[in-house]
């Protein structure tokens, strides 16, 4: 799956990416996207049609996280049999997913890793979030976490999106927490309260990064079958938070609650509803409440071997 409106994304890339595949594999497809959903689609319709002999083994996401998160969509529910899991190529502006699996490593490394049998896959947790129909493979957060994707979408459609990669999320970030004002939530895991008050930020998932570069959730594993929660409270100000988050040193501040579960549940107790993103999208008409319940070993996908694509546990 290619997407030609990733912000990394080149034909170039795409084409070395299939002539090395095709060198080692005896048939290679390159589907480039046309909208949103058609990713899932294409994958589904991959797995579900022909002989099983030419059903692929191999499902290469080029994109960035959204990119990465509906091609998930399409392998999800394989079960543990099957024999199709997911490679991300890093092809968008933040590409929090490549780095999950792989760090900053070059995709070609990557990708001969795989072909000569030195990766592994692992079988990765999602997270089921009901409110919006959705399912969450890297991630979620709520407030200023959600606010920079909010910024962005406002800059596309003015045309003004500022400069590209990682660079740009920093720049989002760093303009939207001069402004950013905390919101009234609560953060329960597994019916027990964790937090509740002011919030800057309540980030949610099983990768570690965010926007390729804050380590929101440094003591999350993929595959542990439970889902890291963190919340930085209001008295924190949110200007200094994009710079701790490189280095998970926001985990120091005395209002920062971290937790680990099955059911993370973000309440909004103003009424109002909750800005929230997933997987590097906006996701809109949740309402006041996000919940997130897991979903362990439901994807399988490729990764450097003994962990060595993940950062130590900060």
């Amino acid at each position: 799956m290619a997407n030609p409106a990733a912000g990394g994304y080149s034909a170039e890339l795409v084409g070395r990416l299939a002539a090395r595949c095709r060198e080692r594999l005896a048939s290679v497809t390159v589907h480039r996207t046309t909208g949103r959903g058609d990713a899932t689609a294409a994958v589904r319709r991959e797995l579900a049609e022909g002989p099983a002999a030419r059903r692929p083994s191999l499902v290469v996401a080029v994109g960035g996280d959204g990119t990465v998160h509906e091609t998930a969509e399409g392998l999800r529910g394989l079960g543990d049999g099957a024999e199709a899991a997911l490679l991300m190529i890093p092809g968008g502006s933040a590409n929090s997913g490549y780095r999950t699996f792989w760090d900053d490593r070059p995709w070609e490394d990557a990708l001969s890793m795989v072909l000569d049998g030195r990766a592994t896959v692992r079988r990765v947790d999602l997270a089921r979030l009901p409110e919006a129909g959705a399912h969450v493979l890297l991630g979620s957060c709520t407030g200023l976490g959600a606010q920079i994707l909010a910024a962005l979408r406002t800059a596309r459609q003015a045309g003004t999106a500022p400069g590209a990669g990682r660079a740009r999320y920093a720049r989002l970030l760093a303009e939207a927490a001069a402004d950013f004002r905390p919101y009234p939530g609560r953060v329960t895991v597994d019916g027990e309260v964790l937090a509740e008050g002011p919030t800057v930020l309540a980030a949610v998932g099983g990768g570690r990064y965010r926007a390729g570069q804050y380590l929101l959730l440094p003591r999350s594993e993929v595959d542990d079958g439970l889902l890291d929660v963190c919340v930085v409270g209001g008295r924190t100000d949110p200007a200094l938070l994009p710079e701790l988050a490189r280095d998970a040193r926001h985990l120091d501040l005395p209002d920062t609650a971290y937790g680990r579960g099955r059911r993370i549940v973000l309440e909004r107790l103003d009424g109002r509803a909750l800005v929230l993103e997933h997987d590097g999208e906006l996701c809109d008409g949740t309402g006041t409440t996000a919940t997130f319940d897991v979903l362990p070993g439901a994807l399988p996908v490729w990764a450097a071997a003994s962990g060595a694509g993940e950062p130590g546990n900060g």
